[in-house]
């Protein structure tokens, strides 16, 4: 086993499959991609992901992209090594699946306009009524997937939706430093504002926090 995750700091799905692999409690080697610098469309990387995007694991001579089919993957080909990503009977693993679709399909859409606003735009280019329709989605999301909660968890117990979670509801507050008047922790429902504290007190957390995140 020689495991290479490539990733690019801030990335919410190269963070969640770092979460993942910090879970499985695997060795893994972490290159970290500069946007800025291009990294993503060099030869070197496409060889890897002709999409050009992280993450990407390399896992001795099988590579993979796509988050949640590497998150699948390093759960399936490692069994033993920590608690199942997908875990229980068959409908919790569909509820599991599902909630990562939602994720995707729903709450990514919610909140792209705002995280655009905030670090794709100038300033004088931001667009108040854009922000405010986007923050009052993301409010509406947040509070579905609250009230859908089966536990402490997403799906009950800690599984692959919460770690696809949980990068995108981190950015709120990480648009707070552009947009400072968006009331990041207002926008948390009870049920997920205490939901990421369960998911930042992990043991393994603090070691995924995005490098530039932490100056």
């Amino acid at each position: 086993m020689s495991l290479t995750l490539y990733y690019g700091s801030g990335s919410p799905f190269a963070w969640r499959v770092q979460l993942a692999l910090e879970h499985k409690a695997l060795p893994y080697e972490l290159k970290v991609l500069s946007f800025s610098a291009g990294d993503t469309r060099k030869p070197e990387f496409l060889a890897l992901n002709p999409r050009h995007r992280v993450p990407v694991l390399v896992d001795d001579d099988f590579t993979l992209y796509e988050s949640n089919a590497i998150v699948e993957y390093v759960d399936e080909a490692y069994p033993g090594r920590g608690a199942p990503l997908f875990p229980g009977d068959a409908r919790t693993r569909a509820i599991v699946r599902r909630l990562i679709m939602e994720v995707d399909n729903y709450f990514d859409d919610a909140i792209d306009p705002l995280t655009t606003q905030a670090f794709f735009k100038s300033p004088e280019e931001r667009d108040a009524a854009v922000i405010g329709k986007s923050r009052e989605a993301v409010i509406g999301e947040l509070r579905m997937f609250g009230k859908a909660m089966r536990g402490e968890f997403l799906a009950g117990p800690l599984s692959a939706a919460d770690f696809a979670f949980y990068p995108l509801v981190a950015f709120i507050k990480r648009c707070e430093i552009k947009l400072p008047d968006l009331g990041a922790d207002a926008m948390l429902p009870p049920e997920i504002k205490a939901w990421k504290g369960r998911i930042e007190s992990l043991p393994f957390f603090a070691t995924t926090i995005p490098p530039h995140w932490r100056k």
